[in-house]
Parts: structure tokens; sequence; C-alpha cells
């Protein structure tokens, strides 16, 4: 059973509780089909047990001069676009679990695998599914469908404010972040457009004066990612979010920010709020807008 099978079932279940619930015991005519009904799914979610989670699926088009209505696109930008597009979604899935050399081979490469599925109807493109060799439980989010979440995030914020566009590329490696642009430059240079669905979200370029700026907004003359240090204590961690808090002893400002791949047991932290530390820290920033921060290591204490 997948999950939307087992939430149609559980939403049933819901909606045949509320109706026997309005119906007296004494109206047992009016309860039996109902009651039967309700037994029925109550074992059919039994014997399910968990759910596994769909593959993660997106849709790209493309508009612009190399789509010859909808009949085609051509085959060289395709082909490139293609390939820009699944190596952005493949570097940003690796960097979701350790950091990204600025050279070399993408690790874990194989866990971010796209297979193309079809040709997208309406505006020509594709549509992606991610290659899944094994069954994942419902409660997780595989790392393509969270680096498809990232992707399409980062082409809305370059259509948004410098906060915007610094929250999404927070979550990507610097490295990923230059994959998107590379996509992004090659939709420029062909002077087309494109639009990313994904999981109910649309990221969506109206012209190519839109690309071109988005260029240029991820670019290093405007996205600044620094390594820097520290220093204060936390107040709070939620280690199943990832989410830090961080009171710096300089002003008593209060710092938000995510903890990076390399931590493997985030709740270290909690055990040691409060105490005097200096962290690591990756600080970008979009423009004039504030920094956002990811925790890169485990910084260690006086008093253990």
């Amino acid at each position: 059973m997948n999950i939307q099978e087992y939430n149609h079932l559980r939403t049933e279940q819901t909606t045949l509780q509320r109706m026997l619930a309005s119906i007296p015991e004494e109206n047992v005519l009016d309860r039996s089909g109902l009651e039967a009904r309700l037994d029925e799914v109550a074992e059919q979610l039994g014997a399910a047990g968990t759910p596994s989670r769909g593959p993660a699926r997106a849709v790209l088009t493309f508009q612009g001069r190399p789509v010859v209505e909808q009949h085609g696109i051509f085959a060289e930008f395709g082909t490139q676009a293609a390939n820009r597009f699944t190596d952005a979604v493949a570097k940003v899935a690796a960097g979701l679990l350790a950091p990204l050399s600025a050279m070399g081979p993408i690790p874990h490469r194989d866990d971010s695998q796209l297979l193309i599925t079809s040709t997208a109807i309406g505006s020509f493109g594709f549509e992606f599914e991610e290659h899944r060799p094994t069954v994942l439980d419902f409660a997780e989010n595989s790392p393509a469908g969270q680096a498809l979440d990232i992707v399409c995030g980062l082409l809305e914020g370059t259509r948004g404010t410098d906060d915007e566009l610094a929250d999404s590329a927070a979550a990507a490696d610097p490295r990923a972040i230059a994959a998107v642009r590379e996509f992004l430059d090659l939709l420029a240079a062909n002077e087309a457009v494109c639009a990313l669905e994904y999981n109910e979200r649309i990221a969506r370029f109206r012209d190519v004066g839109e690309v071109r700026r988005a260029v240029d907004r991820l670019g290093q003359d405007n996205l600044r990612e620094e390594e820097t240090t520290l220093h204060g204590e936390f107040q709070g961690v939620l280690p199943k979010a990832r989410r830090f808090e961080f009171k710096l002893s300089a002003d008593g400002e209060v710092i938000r920010g995510k903890i990076g791949p390399a931590i493997t047991d985030p709740d270290i932290l909690n055990q040691n709020l409060h105490q005097p530390t200096t962290i690591s820290v990756m600080a970008t920033q979009v423009g004039t807008g504030k920094p956002r921060y990811v925790l890169l290591a485990l910084p260690s204490w006086a008093r253990q």
C-alpha cells in the first residue's frame, strides 16, 4: 500500500467515526452498515503496516527560442538542460548528507538518480521521477525529494527578497548553488525560461530577463557564503528539525540556524545549553539581507 492509499483509508476511517458518533445507539439498522465498513477499513489499515512513500516526481517545462510550440525542443538544448538540472539535484542531495569538496566526484550520486519518465504536456519539457531501488518508509523523505524541494525553493527565491533567497540558499552546499546557477545560465544563453513543479509548488520564470537576474543573484558578488566562528552559548536545540538558537557573547543577540550534516547526533547540543563555547558556522548572506547560519561541527565545552 502506498501513502496515497493509506491516507485515503485514514480519511474514510475518520469520516465513518464521525458519522457513527452522530447516530444514536438505538438506531441499529442505520449504524450496522457503517460499523461493518469501519471494521473493514480498520482491518485493511492493520494489514497494511507501514505504507511506502511514492517516489518523488517533478515536472520541468520550457518556453522560448529552443521550444517549437508543443511539438518539440531542440535536442542539444534539451539534453544539456536535463543534464544540468539533474546535476544540480544530485549535488544538492549529496550536500544534505555531507559537506561537498570543491571539486571531484559527487558522493552518493546513485541515491538521487532521476528518471525521465515522459515528456510534459503543454509547454514542452520532461517529467522526472526518482530512481528508487528500495522501498522507503512513508515517514522518510528521500535525498532526491529533499533536493527537488530545495532546488524549487532556490528558483523561487531568486524572484523574491534577499532574505527569502538566503533562506533557500542556506539549505544548499555552495557547489550545489553553483550547479543551479549553471542550469539557469544555460537557459539565459538560449533565451529560454522554465517552470518547475514539485509537490504542489511551482517555480516559474515569466521572461528571460528574470532568468538573467536569477543568474546574477546566485553569483558570488551577491550571494556570499563564508565560514566563520561565533562566541556565545546555545539557548535551545530541536534535534529532529535540526535547528538551534545561539546567544552571542558580544551583544546578547540570539541567532537561529540549521544544524549541518556533519553533526550526526544534534541532541548532544541540548546537553550543553547555556555553557560558553565557540562554534564554526557557514554564514550565507544575499545582498543586504541578514545572514543565515549553518552549524558545521560539534563545538567543545570547557565543562563536559
